[in-house]
C-alpha cells in the first residue's frame, strides 16, 4: 500500500503519537465519507504491526513495502493481531452483492477470544471498525466495555462519517482525528494513482463530482458522470413541462445493466439540490430545502426498499424540476 494523499495534518498528528511511545488506545477517525479515513486506518494498522514485529521494515511514511510479512498477512486477511469489523454480505456465498444493514453484536463478541490472549507477532494488536456508524446498539454497548478497560497492547481505530450519532461514552473514550475534504489537485492525484488508465477528461469530470472525496469519485469511474450531471442540471434549470426529459432519463437508468449509473443518480440528485440551496433565499430557498428533504428520503429508501428504478428516477427528476419555479 502506498501513502495516502491529502490530510497531511491528520497523518502527522498520528505519526507523532506513534513516535511518542504513548499512543492512545482508541482513535476516532472522522470526516466526510470517501476522503481516505479507512484507507489511512488500514495503512496505520499495517505500519504499527510491522514496526512492532521489528525486522527489516524501514520507516517510509506509513507505507509498508511489498513483500513485508506483516503486509502480506493483512492483505491475505490472516494476520493474527489484526481484526477488521465491517458489514458482512447478506449471503456469504455472494460476497460481492448486498451487505447487511449493520455490524452486529455477534461480530463484536468474536473479539473476546482474541482479547483473552496476548498478541502473537508484536506487542500490539489492532482492531479496526469501518464504519462504527454501522454498529448496532447492542454492539456499541459491547464495544464500550473494551474501550473502558482496553486489553493490553490493543489499539482501536474507529472510522466514522457521522460521529454525532455515536454514543457519547464511545466518543469520550477516543482521541478524535479529523479528516477534511481533499483539494481538487489531491483528488486528481489520487485518481491517477489508483486508476492510471483514466483519461484527462474523465478525471476532470470525476474531480468535479467528488466534492473533495476520492472514494466518491472512484465509485463513479466509468459511468460517464459528466452526462448524468448535465441531465440533472438541465431538468433543474429548464423544468420539464411535458415530462420528456424525465421519461428519457428514467428509461436510460432502468434495467440491471444500468444499476451503477442509477445508484450514482440517487447520490447526485440530493447533492445537486443541496448545492443549489446555498445560493437561494426566501421562497426559493424554502423550495430547495423541501426538494432536498424529499430527494434525500426517496434516494435513501430506493435501494433498501427495492423501489422500481424507472419510477424512482421519474419521481426524483420531478423533484428536481421544482427548482425551476
Amino acid at each position: 500500500m502506498t501513502d495516502i494523499i491529502g490530510n497531511a495534518a491528520a497523518q502527522s498528528a498520528f505519526a507523532a503519537a506513534m513516535q511518542s511511545g504513548a499512543l492512545h488506545h482508541a482513535w476516532l477517525f472522522t470526516g466526510p465519507q470517501g476522503v481516505g479515513k479507512a484507507s489511512f486506518a488500514r495503512l496505520a494498522a499495517m505500519r504499527m504491526l510491522a514496526d512492532g514485529r521489528g525486522g527489516s521494515t524501514e520507516p517510509c511514511g506509513f507505507a509498508v513495502p511489498a513483500g513485508d510479512p506483516t503486509r502480506a498477512l493483512i492483505e491475505a486477511g490472516s494476520h493474527p493481531d489484526f481484526r477488521l469489523l465491517t458489514r458482512l454480505p447478506k449471503d456469504p456465498e455472494k460476497p460481492d452483492q448486498d451487505l447487511a444493514r449493520s455490524i452486529t453484536i455477534a461480530q463484536v463478541r468474536t473479539l473476546q477470544p482474541l482479547f483473552a490472549t496476548t498478541p502473537s507477532m508484536s506487542p500490539r494488536r489492532v482492531v479496526m471498525i469501518d464504519a462504527i456508524d454501522d454498529l448496532e446498539r447492542g454492539g456499541s454497548n459491547a464495544l464500550l466495555k473494551n474501550l473502558e478497560e482496553p486489553p493490553a497492547g490493543t489499539i482501536f481505530l474507529l472510522v466514522s462519517h457521522a460521529p454525532g450519532r455515536l454514543l457519547p461514552t464511545i466518543r469520550s473514550r477516543c482521541r478524535v482525528l479529523r479528516f477534511e475534504a481533499l483539494t481538487p489537485d489531491e483528488v486528481a492525484m489520487t485518481l491517477r494513482q489508483v486508476q492510471p488508465d483514466l483519461d484527462h477528461n474523465e478525471i476532470s469530470a470525476l474531480v468535479r463530482a467528488s466534492e473533495g472525496a476520492p472514494g466518491r469519485a472512484l465509485r463513479y469511474a466509468g459511468l460517464d458522470i459528466a452526462s448524468l450531471d448535465e441531465a440533472i442540471a438541465r431538468i433543474a434549470d429548464e423544468g420539464d413541462r411535458d415530462n420528456g426529459h424525465r421519461l428519457r432519463l428514467a428509461k436510460s437508468l432502468a434495467g440491471k445493466a444500468s444499476q451503477p449509473r442509477y445508484e450514482a443518480f440517487l447520490d447526485r440528485v440530493p447533492a445537486f439540490i443541496a448545492r443549489a440551496a446555498r445560493d437561494r433565499s426566501g421562497v426559493r430557498l424554502k423550495t430547495a430545502l423541501d426538494a432536498h428533504a424529499a430527494a434525500r428520503d426517496l434516494s435513501a429508501a430506493a435501494i433498501g426498499l427495492s423501489l422500481d428504478a424507472q419510477a424512482t428516477v421519474f419521481e426524483l427528476a420531478g423533484i428536481l424540476a421544482t427548482l425551476r419555479t
